[in-house]
């Protein structure tokens, strides 16, 4: 008799017991792994083991604040995270964008949506989002999707997967204006994402960790009223 192995190991911290375990259910119905912790010291501790796929973070968790959790978290590992909010205020879900978080989902939310969110998150996370793809350079800067590594001036810089997926559409169009719908597109994100311009926090993000002034950007240009470039060689 063979045992079938779960497609990902995620762990939810998540302090309401009735939601986690719908959750649970839900997921592990759909050839999921699932471990659940309630609290945000427990949730971080498991978290920094290295051993998950995802992490689904609820924000509003006792022992430790789950915007704390993600920044400590996002500081130790680049493990794809999903947050949920229950406020679903927007503010929320930009702050923990900014904290390293790679997408959310505000409660009460689809089973179903979480799941193909994960899906997408653990995808880019591992490189599997389609078939394998050359490196591509654009002057001093390196992405290899191969590797998912990137470089610039030969300097490593490390992105979660959702920036890596953002960078990877730019470079492979440097030169070319692309809208927020078309960048959330190609990094497989969603129209919600586009709604509230998420979109915009994680090009920022970006432009941090490259030390593109947010100002006077050298690298991703802001074209006002249509959307982002990678801007080419000479450019």
């Amino acid at each position: 008799m063979t045992t079938s192995t779960p497609a990902a190991l995620v762990l939810l911290v998540e302090d309401d017991l009735r939601l986690a375990a719908l959750t649970r259910e839900y997921l592990e119905g759909h050839g999921l792994a699932v471990i659940h912790v309630s609290d945000g010291r427990r949730g971080l501790e498991e978290a920094s083991s290295g051993r998950f796929d995802a992490v689904l973070l609820d924000l509003m968790l006792p022992g430790k604040d789950g915007l704390e959790v993600c920044r400590e978290l996002r500081a130790r590992s680049d493990v794809p995270i999903i947050v949920l909010t229950a406020r679903g205020e927007e503010a929320d879900r930009v702050m923990g964008l900014e904290l390293g978080a790679d997408d959310y989902l505000a409660k009460p939310f689809s089973p179903r949506e979480l799941l193909a969110r994960i899906r997408a998150v653990t995808r880019r996370a591992k490189g599997r989002a389609g078939p394998a793809r050359d490196a591509v350079k654009v002057g001093a800067l390196l992405v290899d999707p191969a590797a998912r590594r990137v470089t610039l001036d030969g300097r490593e810089v490390v992105l979660t997967g959702h920036e890596f997926a953002l960078l990877e559409a730019l470079a492979r169009r440097a030169g070319r204006v692309l809208s927020r719908e078309q960048l959330l597109e190609l990094a497989g994100g969603s129209a919600e994402d586009a709604f509230d311009r998420s979109i915009d926090v994680h090009v920022s993000r970006l432009r941090q960790k490259l030390g593109d002034d947010p100002k006077r950007p050298r690298l991703i240009k802001t074209i006002r009223g249509a959307g982002y470039l990678l801007a080419g060689e000479g450019e």
